[in-house]
């Protein structure tokens, strides 16, 4: 019995000799792989440590984002507003604005200046979709054929008298003409078809009066007369809203007006004052910092149960042939325990994470209160039970004081891109982030990477060179197995038949 190689050269399988040289070879080819096999399991530890290590980092990037939202203002210095009238009067306050109480008595509301053909312009059949051109007669338009049209008309806004023009051409639809007022100015004018009396409404979009009490829109004889059929002299002008602050008139293009950083909005008139009162946010500015010091918490604790995990030294990662044996609920348990540990006492995580917690506690000049330099100022201690590991807890009673009192030296304490005494605590928080972050990825890398780009990609890069070596290594000392099996095969065979060919001599001499 023979079987052939990858090279097509004859192996002898125990023709002659009766063993089973295919099952010898394999298990002496086991024996040989066996360096292979924990070459293997090292790699897959080195992808199980990368990947344990880019888990830890999508973590610190998360609380890297909470960092982000800390070192805005609007954080700490957002303002709220309440009206006595909410359908009269509301409003809403920059970080800037000044707190404190607002009256505000509303005479008239603001109004855009409308005009609109006669009723019944158009007939009951009329299209606005269809082609102007196949349902009106235009020989009257400008006393000229209908061909191609320009016209032209005028508005007035903040900046005076505007031009606007634009062309009716053949096969344009009401639709279309619609569609050329709006783009001619900018958004200002707008048309629309009222089908319920078969006519045009135009108006301007901003209420106000720009004219002084003259029309907003020129929309003289011509197209707009003769087509359209509007009369420039029907327009309704449009209104400045009127309104008394604090016992002072005051008027408005339109029905908002800011003051002090405070933006009215007029809904309707009103019998009487409305009180708006203008106050620090002291409930969103709550919410940001405990969620941050709530992400910041949920960070140390996963550091520190990676560092502290157990390591499994009795379960090494599977090969690809040991899986092979294995149920999948076997492979599961397997990998739980083999996965763990991956980052048991590692150093650049626990320098990390201990660098983060001395960045809370050193004191932050310039904040502006000598009363407010140190977040236990504020309410935000270290928790007394040595199982927490360096979390953070918040006296809200205390910390909502603070923000009462004096908001932006909060703010201060918090965000302060200043180096030095005065560098703010998110900052440095953020600065030993950083420098973790970095410190893991220049080890793990990430997933735009190339694997000769960090670390552990080199170390797996060069590990699978020397797997491919041993590979190849593995391929010729079968095949010097092979070799030596059927060299003997070949020995037992010609033995045998020396001995054939002497025992059929002597039996003839007998």
């Amino acid at each position: 019995m023979v079987s052939n190689n990858m090279d097509n050269s004859m192996r002898m399988t125990g023709f002659a000799t009766g063993m089973d040289v295919e099952s010898m070879v394999n298990q002496l080819m086991e024996a040989e792989r066996q360096p292979l096999k924990r070459m293997e399991q090292d790699q897959k530890w080195l992808e199980l440590q990368r990947d344990a290590y880019r888990e830890a980092n999508t973590k610190l990037s998360e609380l890297d984002g909470e960092i982000s939202n800390m070192q805005h203002s609007s954080t700490y210095l957002s303002k709220s507003t309440t009206s006595s009238d909410e359908g009269s009067v509301t409003a809403t306050a920059s970080n800037d604005a000044g707190t404190g109480n607002y009256s505000i008595e509303v005479n008239q509301l603001a109004t855009a200046a409308v005009n609109s053909g006669a009723k019944d312009t158009f007939t009951n059949d009329f299209d606005p979709l269809e082609a102007l051109s196949d349902q009106i007669d235009f020989t009257d338009l400008n006393g000229e054929n209908y061909e191609t049209q320009t016209v032209d008309f005028s508005y007035h806004n903040a900046e005076g008298e505007q031009p606007a023009s634009f062309d009716v051409e053949e096969g344009d639809s009401l639709s279309d003409v619609f569609s050329k007022i709006s783009d001619a100015t900018n958004g200002d004018v707008r048309a629309f078809y009222d089908s319920g009396d078969n006519r045009v409404i135009m108006e301007r979009t901003e209420a106000g009066d720009f004219n002084d009490g003259g029309n907003e829109m020129d929309l003289s004889a011509g197209f707009f007369g003769n087509v359209l059929g509007i009369d420039n002299a029907q327009e309704t002008r449009g209104d400045k809203a009127e309104f008394n602050y604090n016992g002072i008139t005051m008027q408005s293009n339109n029905n908002s007006y800011e003051l002090n950083g405070v933006n009215f909005e007029f809904q309707s008139k009103t019998d009487g004052p409305t009180n708006v009162t203008v106050g620090n946010d002291v409930d969103a500015a709550m919410e940001q910092i405990t969620g941050f010091i709530d992400k910041y918490n949920e960070t140390i604790d996963y550091m520190n149960g990676k560092t502290n995990e157990e390591k499994n030294r009795d379960y090494p990662p599977l090969t690809e042939r040991q899986t092979e044996e294995m149920t999948e609920r076997e492979i599961e348990l397997w990998q739980e325990k083999s996965q763990s540990g991956m980052l048991r006492s590692d150093s650049t995580i626990e320098m990390g994470v201990s660098s983060m917690r001395s960045s809370w506690y050193e004191s932050v000049e310039g904040t502006g209160n000598e009363d407010i330099k140190s977040v236990l100022d504020v309410g935000i201690t270290t928790s007394s039970n040595w199982r927490d590991n360096g979390k953070l807890e918040v006296d809200e009673a205390k910390l909502r004081e603070k923000l009462q009192e004096d908001p932006e030296a909060v703010m201060n304490l918090f965000h302060n891109s200043s180096e030095g005494k005065e560098r703010g605590i998110t900052q440095r928080v953020e600065d030993s982030l950083d420098s973790m972050m970095n410190q893991i990825t220049d080890r793990a890398g990430n997933e735009f990477q190339q694997l000769q780009q960090y670390t552990l990609g080199r170390e797996m890069a060069d590990m699978s060179e020397r797997m491919t070596d041993f590979e190849r290594r593995m391929q010729q000392a079968e095949q010097r197995y092979w070799d030596q099996f059927t060299r003997m095969e070949q020995a037992v065979q010609q033995a045998n038949a020396q001995s054939s060919q002497l025992q059929q001599q002597l039996g003839g001499m007998m």
